[in-house]
């Protein structure tokens, strides 16, 4: 027997508008699967994990336990498009011989942009 993940699944306030979010950070679609209570991204796709969001009645507390790491070769053109779609640029390391920048989503999950030089 083998255990694969299915999906990183995101507590939210609004799945819909932060699957949206997500997906177009992915560049991969929302599915057709889902009502105001639950979205996910990437599901049809194949390969590559699915993200769900599902709402619940708190807010985030406090900083991640998990968050996605994300990377790329074209640093600052990809910098730029995460801001214009609503992430918020909040650190920038240069450490462990990789360099990254920290966000946050449009309701404050954490995320990292790692650059591939």
């Amino acid at each position: 027997m083998s255990i694969s993940i299915a999906q990183v699944t995101f507590d939210s306030d609004d799945p819909r508008a932060l699957a949206a979010f997500w997906s177009a950070v992915l560049e991969r679609e929302i599915d057709d699967y889902g009502n105001e209570f639950v979205a996910t991204v990437g599901r049809a796709d194949d390969g590559g994990t699915a993200l769900m969001f599902i709402k619940v009645p708190e807010g985030r507390s406090g900083k991640n336990r998990i968050h996605l790491d994300l990377a790329t070769a074209e640093w600052s053109a990809e910098i730029d498009r995460l801001v214009g779609l609503g992430a918020k640029r909040l650190d920038e390391y240069d450490e462990f011989g990789t360099h990254w920048i920290t966000f946050a989503d449009p309701e404050g999950n954490l995320f990292d942009l790692a650059e591939i030089r």
